[in-house]
């Protein structure tokens, strides 16, 4: 045991010059000076001004300059549909086709009747001797040789008349018999009995002869309902064929051949798309700035680097009380159909006249993912600063700054993934 006891306190002086070692070296770290961040090297250009086009940006969507929702007027099963999406149609061509064998039928049938009704027509007017034109009935054979009848009749009588008349002077001067001028009489009592029968005569057939032209112009008006129920069988079979209204493409076309479509049902939805309107929502600010014919210049993700032109077309004159937002509309022409309707679109609205604005190197902005936002370091006095900035259009390897940096602010083109708010810089 008493052996033990040197090695026990050996050993315990030693943990304390090892405790004691390890709590100087610590203190001494605490103390010691922190050594100075090495400057980051970068290539620098300054921020400078060019004169562009006055005018504001904005954003908006493109909608077809005129769609439509293709129905049936009548009901009735899909016979083909020869058109599907994505095509191609002119005005007039077929969309879609219905069964149309009763619309047949019933068209036959009115073809029928007019053809019945024309040949009576046509067998009245012979039975009359009618021809275009107003009607008289003495040209009506039957009525002209009555009223001939009638005027040879009536000119006996008064030849007979005469005669007894002559006769009657003669008996009195004793130079004819009593019995000569009897019979004299009794001739013009004859002759004026036919005359009245041939009148009677001629009357009936004039009589007959309206009666007959009235029955012609009912069946003339009878002929014209039937004209009237042919022309509406043609246009029943012509709407069992659906046909384009207007040059487009075909973007919908929910039914098939076999299915039975009611007039409330969509056929298929045609748009047109030669020509595009992108509506625009603006803040009010901006009313004093948009006017009609102006120029809008717009850009689309599906065309990096491509600009679209067009122009104001039309403006809303009522502020939304919510959004406090106008509405405005602005043409382009999309003959190549390069632009879809729905597309989104940054658009900027062209005003008279030119305003100064910043520009920068293209390396100068970096894209920050995390925070969604362009970022550019400044550099002042060797020391970078960060700028959250808001950009416009790219020209020729400079974009504008639309704000977050001034004109002759020196920006960092290189290094920026070691730079941060504050770092030292050095410039190549």
């Amino acid at each position: 045991m008493k052996q033990t006891k040197p090695f026990l306190l050996i050993a315990l002086l030693t943990m304390v010059v090892i405790l004691s070692a390890c709590s100087g070296k610590s203190t001494a770290d605490k103390t010691a000076p922190a050594e100075k961040a090495a400057a980051v090297a970068v290539t620098t250009a300054p921020a400078i001004e060019k004169m562009v086009a006055s005018g504001f940006e904005q954003t908006g969507s493109f909608v077809a300059d005129e769609a439509s929702d293709i129905g049936p007027l009548v009901a009735g099963r899909v016979l083909t549909t020869p058109v599907d999406v994505g095509a191609w149609v002119n005005k007039g061509d077929v969309v879609c086709e219905l069964d149309h064998k009763d619309a047949q039928l019933r068209l036959d049938q009115a073809r029928a009747q007019l053809a019945q009704a024309n040949a009576a027509i046509r067998q009245a007017q012979t039975r009359i001797g009618w021809n275009a034109g107003s009607f008289d009935a003495e040209k009506v054979p039957e009525v002209a040789a009555a009223l001939a009848n009638m005027k040879s009749a009536q000119a006996q009588a008064r030849l007979a008349a005469a005669d007894a008349t002559r006769y009657a002077n003669l008996v009195a001067t004793g130079d004819v018999s009593k019995s000569a001028a009897d019979k004299a009489r009794t001739a013009q009592e004859t002759a004026e009995a036919l005359a009245n029968a041939a009148k009677q005569q001629y009357e009936a057939a004039a009589n007959a002869a309206r009666q007959s032209f009235e029955v012609v112009s009912t069946q003339q008006f009878s002929r014209d309902s039937v004209t009237a129920q042919l022309a509406m069988a043609e246009k029943a079979l012509a709407d069992t064929t659906i046909r384009a209204p207007f040059d487009g493409f075909i973007t919908a076309r929910p039914i098939a051949a076999g299915e039975y479509v009611a007039v409330s049902n969509k056929i298929a939805t045609i748009m047109r798309i030669s020509t595009l309107k992108l509506e625009i929502q603006a803040p009010e600010q901006r009313a004093s700035q948009a006017q009609v014919g102006n120029v809008v210049i717009a850009k689309v993700a599906a065309y990096p680097g491509r600009e679209f032109t067009g122009r104001i077309a039309a403006i809303n004159p009522s502020v939304d009380p919510t959004s406090r937002a106008f509405v405005l509309r602005a043409v382009f022409d999309n003959k190549d159909s390069a632009l879809k309707p729905g597309m989104f679109a940054t658009a900027f609205m062209r005003q008279p006249g030119e305003t100064p604005a910043v520009y920068v190197p293209k390396a100068a902005v970096v894209r920050d993912k995390t925070t969604d936002s362009n970022q550019i370091f400044v550099i002042e006095a060797g020391v970078a600063h960060l700028r959250v900035a808001q950009i416009g259009e790219e020209t020729d390897g400079m974009i504008r700054v639309v704000a977050g940096v001034k004109t002759g602010e020196t920006v960092a083109l290189t290094g920026q993934t070691s730079l941060f708010e504050g770092a030292a810089v050095t410039a190549k």
